[in-house]
């Protein structure tokens, strides 16, 4: 589309409602589209390409105080990267120790199956 897509698209492909949308643009979370000439959100192939980005960063962890601080800056200088690189680096530790965390627990999981796997069924 030539002049943008409408929020309700835009929702639809992201997986989010019109409201949330909405919400994550007042407090900064996502960048504010243009709009036309009745006031309606038109988003470009861009921004859709940087909501995706940043709700993969939530999905991963990613607080929403740093994803809005990333908008920011990209808004603020989109050829910048040196803080968006401090929050990715800042990020990707938070994931790796979640990472190990969570091979922790398979650990202990994959122990206790084996445990009741070697144990006889009980009797009727």
């Amino acid at each position: 589309m030539s002049d943008g897509h409408p929020i309700g698209a835009v929702a639809e492909r992201v997986g989010l409602d019109s409201d949330t949308l909405r919400d994550y643009e007042r407090r900064g979370i996502l960048p504010c589209p243009a709009r036309d000439g009745t006031g309606r959100r038109r988003y470009t192939d861009s921004d859709i390409h940087l909501i995706e980005v940043l709700l993969h960063l939530k999905e991963t962890g990613m607080p929403l105080a740093d994803i809005a601080d990333f908008t920011r800056y990209a808004a603020a200088d989109p050829d910048g990267v040196p803080e968006r690189l401090r929050i990715l680096r800042e990020h990707r530790l938070r994931i790796r120790a979640k990472r190990r965390e969570l091979d922790d627990a398979l650990v202990l999981v994959d122990r206790k199956i084996s445990d009741y796997m070697r144990r006889p069924p009980a009797a009727p």
